[in-house]
């Protein structure tokens, strides 16, 4: 698994999402949780939606709690958003965000739908299977090819601009796997640490 503390997003917000996120992020790191996005959307009047998750991929309603707690002060002190808003903090979801790099490999084998910043190869909208992720970028074998398109293209992380999960039974099945070994490993540290 590679490691994701303090690894930075590549895909980060803009304006008043901005300004939330880099007053929380820090908070969110001191606690051992990653931030994934901030959003400001315009329901119930207005609401301030984190997703955030652990290190090792995780998140329940105690995280949620945990975070909300403890970011709700700071965001009171510091006062960036000149409304009044709810606080709404929850998991990536399966069919998540993809902002890290780790995110990449963690999910090769998996179905994403992203834009880039530039074209490559005449588009900027492409959707397909991840098929291997390095330090650089990933390679998609993409599942609808037009005419004289390559099967696969390279994407140079630098040229992402948004990127998501697609819900498939096959994500479904690995993420509920991933979610169960990551809570047996909680588990078993945990218990380590009381036997000592």
């Amino acid at each position: 698994m590679p490691q994701t503390e303090h690894e930075p997003r590549l895909i980060v917000e803009t304006g008043l999402d901005l300004r939330v996120a880099e007053i929380i992020e820090p908070v969110l790191a001191s606690m051992d949780f990653l931030l994934v996005r901030v959003r400001m959307l315009n329901q119930n009047g207005a609401t301030l939606q984190i997703m955030a998750e652990r290190a090792d991929g995780t998140m329940d309603v105690e995280g949620c709690e945990a975070v909300s707690t403890a970011i709700s002060p700071v965001l009171d002190v510091e006062d960036p958003i000149d409304k009044a808003y709810h606080l709404e903090v929850s998991s990536p979801g399966i069919d998540r965000p993809m902002v890290r790099k780790s995110d990449f490999t963690r999910w090769t084998g998996h179905i994403v739908k992203f834009e880039t910043s530039i074209m490559i190869d005449n588009r900027k909208r492409f959707r397909g299977k991840i098929a291997e992720a390095d330090a650089d970028g990933f390679t998609i074998e993409r599942d609808q090819v037009a005419y004289g398109e390559a099967p696969r293209v390279t994407i140079p992380f630098s040229a992402l601009a948004e990127a998501k999960l697609i819900l498939t039974d096959d994500l479904i099945r690995d993420a509920l796997r991933a979610d169960k070994l990551a809570k047996q490993q909680a588990a078993n540290q945990n218990g380590e640490e009381d036997d000592e």
